[in-house]
């Protein structure tokens, strides 16, 4: 699929949902996908990655997902975290709509995905995991982390998976410079061709 399809607002093609059996947070999940979307036919190999290797989430606070395709990564967020609040934010309407069907599906009333515009300008997250969207290109990549990145509460962590081979060295210098003093970014595990990005945000 071009990566124009799933990173546009609004895919070509019907919106014909599907369902969508898999693992998330240690039980078989029953959800809805469709095409125009992306990974629609089930978890991809690096969010798996990231949802093996990851610690877990803040209890309680604001979490998010970026770029969260039908919900795996809120999803799985809402699931450990049944106390915090998990914002999900996608470019692509399609996503957005079976992200909070996907929660309701499964009772989570905790998500809340939406546009990113549409995200409180003043809010902090305590957590933040994503599998960017590193096929939207390198200035646009940068432009989504440079807008969320640096909205992590103090003591916050994102995690971030990255292939190896789609410049996660180089993403994790970029961000090294980029991000202000109070932040510490580091490489925490490989697997599977695959990068663990870590940023940290300082206590107060």
């Amino acid at each position: 699929m071009e990566s124009a399809h799933y990173f546009s607002a609004t895919p070509a093609g019907p919106f014909t949902r599907k369902p969508l059996t898999v693992e998330l947070a240690g039980g078989t999940r029953t959800l809805q996908t469709s095409g125009g979307i992306f990974s629609p036919d089930g978890v991809d190999k690096g969010t798996a990655v990231l949802l093996a290797e990851v610690p877990a989430p803040d209890p309680t606070g604001n979490l998010l997902d970026i770029g969260c395709g039908w919900g795996p990564i809120a999803l799985t967020l809402a699931l450990r975290a049944p106390h915090a609040k998990v914002y999900a934010v996608d470019v692509n309407e399609r996503c957005i709509t079976l992200t909070n069907e996907n929660a309701a599906l499964l009772g989570l009333g905790n998500v809340l995905a939406s546009t990113p515009d549409a995200v409180d300008p003043g809010l902090r997250f305590d957590t933040i995991w994503s599998n960017p969207p590193i096929r939207i290109g390198k200035d646009e990549l940068h432009s989504l982390l440079k807008m969320w990145l640096p909205r992590l509460a103090p003591g916050g962590s994102a995690w971030l998976v990255v292939q190896k081979n789609l410049g996660s060295d180089s993403l994790q210098r970029w961000l090294s410079t980029e991000l202000d003093a109070s932040f510490t970014v580091s490489r925490e595990s490989t697997s599977k061709s695959f990068r663990m990005l870590r940023v940290r945000k300082a206590s107060r």
